[in-house]
């Protein structure tokens, strides 16, 4: 080896050890809560790690405890994943979403945002064909479920139930009959948690969010999820599929008040 291949090299290791550090920085720790919740969420279903088939992205310290993002990304494209339950360990009502995704998703990519109590695990169980599969990580937030809301009750309350698309990378799409798409869709609710306080009276906000969540485009469901208080205000969801042509992604939503929202959103043309 001469003396041009030794730096190179001690280079190149010197270059992978941040993006490990970046991939490590915030694992899943040791968690009596999660030993006590297992069987409840999962019973006494064996879980594998998600090492191969998926990883998490969420930050070690959150910016925002009532916003934190959660980023799904599949890794194993010849595997099937098609269901997902998010779990945040220390929160009140530790099960944030339960999803079932279509075919459309595979390869999954998939990011949300939930709110996170006090410093705890979030992890993601993924059921395939061949059994449950887990990743997550520790992040270090507090008081996302209590955090008081962003806008005025009457406000919130006025404009509940509003959705947004948002498609990403029309332009550069492939011009195939089944193309990848990205898009992000937003929906107008407090999503109170049962836990914040008005800002005025002091008095505690009741619990009211949405439920249940599907996604379709014309008569394929894209993706579906039972939801609790863990899901953030005006929830936000952002997510890759294949698209069949349909014109418009339509939103059908349902909140523990009883209140039932559908929109369709149309898409953008590139």
């Amino acid at each position: 080896m001469d003396s041009l291949t030794i730096p190179a090299a001690l280079l190149a290791a010197a270059l992978a050890v941040p993006a490990l550090a970046a991939d490590t920085r915030n694992p899943l720790t040791e968690s009596p809560t999660w030993q006590s919740l297992r069987a409840d969420v999962v019973g006494e279903a064996e879980i594998a790690p998600a090492d191969g088939l998926f990883t998490i992205e969420a930050p070690y310290r959150a910016e925002d405890a009532a916003t934190v993002p959660i980023h799904i990304v599949q890794t194993d494209l010849s595997a099937r994943i098609d269901r997902a339950t998010v779990v945040i360990d220390e929160n009140p009502a530790p099960v944030a979403g339960e999803f079932t995704f279509s075919p459309a998703m595979a390869p999954l990519d998939f990011e949300m945002r939930v709110r996170v109590n006090q410093y705890s695990n979030v992890r993601v169980i993924a059921e395939t064909p061949e059994g449950l599969r887990m990743g997550g990580r520790f992040v270090k937030a507090s008081g996302g479920c209590s955090a008081p809301a962003t806008r005025d009750p009457e406000v919130a309350l006025a404009n509940m139930g509003q959705m947004k698309l948002r498609l990403f990378g029309e332009a550069e799409a492939p011009a195939i009959s089944v193309p990848r798409r990205e898009a992000q869709i937003q929906i107008r609710h407090p999503n109170y948690s049962g836990l914040q306080r008005d800002q005025i009276t002091q008095l505690f906000i009741p619990a009211h969010f949405i439920d249940h969540l599907e996604v379709w485009q014309g008569e394929e469901r894209l993706f579906a999820m039972d939801g609790g208080i863990s899901i953030s205000e005006n929830p936000v969801f952002r997510f890759s599929y294949l698209d069949n042509g349909a014109p418009a992604l339509t939103v059908r939503a349902s909140d523990t008040e009883g209140n039932t929202f559908e929109t369709e959103l149309p898409k953008v043309e590139s």
